[in-house]
């Protein structure tokens, strides 16, 4: 990697795959386009809070992603236990 060769960390498959760090290719208006191995024309893109620059920055919006999610399931079980069928 040279000197000019940017990352950035992608957290939009997080709760799936974690935190994935790619080679950005260009970023324009808050959107990274990034070197993607079977993306259109080798590279993908991301947008807004899908993708960080800093590590630490990725793992606070991964954790709150889990969190967040851990909250939905919660309330799903809860509307479950609550369920009846007389």
């Amino acid at each position: 990697m040279s000197e000019e060769t940017k990352i950035v960390f992608v957290t939009k498959y997080a709760l799936t795959g974690g935190i994935i760090e790619k080679i950005l290719v260009n970023e324009c208006d808050g959107m990274a386009t990034v070197e993607w191995c079977g993306g259109a024309n080798g590279v993908n893109y991301f947008h807004g809070r899908d993708y960080h620059h800093t590590r630490e920055a990725a793992i606070a919006r991964a954790e709150k992603m889990r969190l967040t999610k851990i909250a939905s399931h919660e309330k799903s079980i809860a509307k479950l236990r609550k369920l009846s069928f007389n």
